[in-house]
């Protein structure tokens, strides 16, 4: 059995999240996002170059706790896909445009100092009792 994967997205939150609804009702939150660009140079070094910025939607409960937990700086990682879609201009030629959804999303450990709080999880259930190997059944 393969292992199951999604595309994943590393970056910094470049813009405050705003937290919307779809004609649905559902939550939608969409921020702008930054990524970091490295070059690898011939010797081995890596030059930095400037970031390239990218739209990211998150809906329902992602949408929820994106718009709780992160503020513009933070550094995080996003499991999803990205979607395509096209915006047509009167008299325009049609654009087509990118944005990343997120369907997890986290703070980056690698930048990023916090603490755990774990949720307390239900008491497991006691085992069944064992029988006892010496038990007679009567005819």
């Amino acid at each position: 059995m393969s292992i199951p994967t999604q595309m994943s997205l590393v970056g910094f939150v470049a813009s405050a999240p705003e937290l919307h609804f779809t004609k649905d009702g559902a939550e939608c939150c969409r921020l702008r996002v930054g990524v970091e660009q490295w070059r690898r140079e011939v010797d081995g070094d890596f030059t930095k170059l400037d970031p390239t910025f990218h739209d990211m939607v998150a809906f329902e409960s992602t949408a929820r706790e994106t718009y709780a937990r992160f503020r513009k700086g933070d550094s995080f990682v996003a499991s999803g896909y990205v979607h395509e879609y096209e915006v047509e201009h009167p008299g325009e030629a049609s654009v087509i445009k990118e944005e990343f959804v997120a369907r997890k999303i986290g703070h980056n450990v690698n930048n990023t100092a916090y603490e755990v709080q774990r949720r307390r999880l239900a008491p497991a259930p006691a085992p069944p009792a064992q029988r006892s190997s010496n038990t007679a059944i009567g005819l």
